[in-house]
């Protein structure tokens, strides 16, 4: 049983959620084999009868890290109203910076690391939980603002997928790889911030609207 089917990570205690840190430390510091009912209950201070009622089943355990892992970049509620230009833009670096640090992390490198060595194995769940849970959470969070940042009238586009796709690109660039696969100091002595600062100046310079170009369209 996964999350969506027990509760959504907005309905989380506090309790639960730090359950759910205890499950992402024993998985970095021990892998797959480490993060057992047993010994999630031994380090969170917890019975295992608490943890099948929270979480389910096994998948519902991992939904439930991945949900809470890919909560730590944050959303955006769209209201339907207009935005102005600067707000639109720390939204959209609040979203950059987060989405390195979460990417750049320990668990997140963990998660995916796991995720690429059961790829080939029959049955495997964790690639397509972290698609659901993970990745697919914070795609619709993101698409949500760029929608409000176009109605608003910052940036202009035709495909809003592409465009996500552009943004998300600029920020991670083959970073996430490359911290994959061990290498260490990926952002070239930039610090996090400044990088994610450098993606959403290169994404206006693709998509922000200019007066003309707002006149154009009158």
């Amino acid at each position: 049983m996964t999350l969506p089917e027990r509760q959504s990570r907005e309905e989380l205690t506090p309790r639960q959620r730090d359950v759910l840190e205890r499950a992402l430390e024993l998985l970095v510091a021990g892998g797959e084999k480490a993060l057992t009912t047993s010994g999630l209950a031994r380090a969170a201070n917890c019975s295992k009868e608490s943890l099948y009622k929270w979480f389910g089943d096994r998948d519902g355990l991992l939904a439930a890290m991945i949900a809470h892992q890919a909560s730590k970049v944050r959303g955006f509620t769209d209201t339907g109203g207009t935005m102005r230009r600067d707000v639109f833009e720390t939204h959209l670096r609040g979203f950059a910076e987060d989405l390195l640090r979460v990417l750049s992390g320990e668990v997140s490198l963990a998660l995916n690391r796991l995720a690429i060595g059961q790829a080939s194995r029959e049955g495997n769940r964790l690639g397509a939980l972290l698609v659901e849970q993970g990745r697919r959470r914070i795609d619709q969070a993101a698409t949500r603002l760029l929608e409000a940042g176009k109605r608003s009238g910052h940036i202009h586009y035709d495909d809003l997928d592409d465009t996500y796709r552009t943004l998300y690109g600029l920020i991670v660039r083959d970073m996430h790889v490359r911290m994959l696969l061990g290498e260490k100091g990926v952002f070239g002595g930039r610090s996090l911030e400044a990088q994610a600062a450098h993606a959403i100046r290169q994404f206006f310079a693709l998509y922000e609207v200019r007066e003309k170009e707002t006149a154009g369209r009158l």
